[in-house]
C-alpha cells in the first residue's frame, strides 16, 4: 500500500479484543527489538486487570495499533497510567498514535484523573505528541528500559478539572 493510500484509509478505534493479542505481540517485536517486548501473557493480564485498552483498526478490521490505560485508586480519587501505545511502523505518521492517546485521555478525563507515563528520552515523536496533549516532564528514570538500559522521562498530565482551572 502506498503512503497516499494509507493516508486515505479510514481507521476505527474500538476496545482491543483478546483475539488481537497475537498481533499485539508481533507489533511489540517490531517496535521494541532492543528491549523486552510484551508477551501474550502480559497482554492477557492487562486485559484481565480491567485496564482500558483500545485498538486502531483499518477498514478490513486489521489491527494497526493499540493503547492501554491502567486505572488505579478508588472512585473520586483515581490515577491513570498509559501502559503502552504501539503503532505498526509503516502506519506511523498517519495520526493513529494521536487518535489512540486522545481515546485514552478521554477515558482519564471521564474519571477526572491525572495521567502518568514513561517514554524513552530518545523518542522525539512520542514526546512531542505527549507534550501537545498537555503532558509535562517530571523527571528521568535512568536505565528504565531493559535490556537496552535506555532512559525514560516520567511525564504527567493533570486531571481535566485542573486543566480547566489552569486555563
Amino acid at each position: 500500500m502506498t503512503a497516499s493510500e494509507r493516508a486515505a484509509q479510514p481507521t476505527t478505534l474500538a476496545p482491543l479484543r483478546r483475539s488481537d493479542i497475537p498481533r499485539c505481540v508481533e507489533i511489540e517485536h517490531l517496535l521494541f527489538p532492543g528491549d523486552d517486548p510484551w508477551s501474550a501473557a502480559a497482554f492477557r493480564a492487562e486485559l484481565s486487570s480491567g485496564a482500558y485498552y483500545l485498538g486502531a483498526y483499518d477498514g478490513d478490521g486489521a489491527l494497526l495499533g493499540y493503547g492501554g490505560l491502567a486505572i488505579l485508586g478508588t472512585r473520586g480519587n483515581y490515577d491513570t497510567e498509559v501502559h503502552t501505545i504501539g503503532v505498526v511502523p509503516q502506519w506511523q505518521g498517519y495520526g493513529i498514535g494521536a487518535a489512540l492517546i486522545t481515546g485514552l485521555l478521554a477515558k482519564a478525563d471521564a474519571l477526572d484523573a491525572p495521567v502518568f507515563l514513561e517514554v524513552r528520552t530518545d523518542n522525539d515523536a512520542a514526546i512531542a505528541l505527549y507534550e501537545k496533549n498537555g503532558f509535562v516532564r517530571m523527571g528521568v528514570r535512568k536505565g528504565y528500559y531493559q535490556p537496552s538500559g535506555a532512559d525514560a522521562y516520567t511525564m504527567r498530565r493533570p486531571p481535566v478539572s485542573r486543566n480547566e482551572v489552569d486555563r
